[in-house]
């Protein structure tokens, strides 16, 4: 049995650079973007429908993991907090959660939105909303 952390597929999305990148899925510029699921991976898609909303798990994989304290949403007039109170994609272990609606699913590649990450990020998990 694997106990490492596994990478399950990968977001493809507009969204090209981390300093342009939108601060939350409900922000201005979240996008439709698709996950390309590994195809090892892919009975675990069985019985999931368009129209899901979901909880993605990612692996912010450009962001800094030394950082402990932020201005929230990077606003430097806020006054430095805790990552662990943000939601920050800067902190120890970068793992992104994003509320999204399943567009479509073809194969192994499901279409989403709204999306707030870059184009490569490592997809973790996936969950329906509860």
């Amino acid at each position: 049995m694997n106990k490492e952390l596994v990478i399950i597929g990968v977001v493809r999305s507009s969204i090209k650079d981390l300093s342009t990148a939108p601060k939350m899925e409900d922000a201005p510029g979240a996008v439709q973007a698709t996950i390309e699921i590994d195809p090892l991976y892919a009975e675990g898609l069985d019985s999931m429908q368009a129209g899901a909303q979901l909880e993605l798990l990612t692996w912010l994989h450009q962001a800094e993991r030394d950082v402990l304290k932020v201005h929230p949403r990077g606003d430097k007039k806020r006054p430095l907090r805790g990552v662990f109170t943000t939601r920050s994609p800067f902190r120890p272990n970068p793992v992104g959660l994003h509320r999204v609606t399943l567009v479509s699913i073809k194969g192994t590649t499901l279409t989403i939105e709204p999306l707030e990450v870059l184009d490569g990020t490592p997809v973790i998990d996936i969950k329906p909303k509860p």
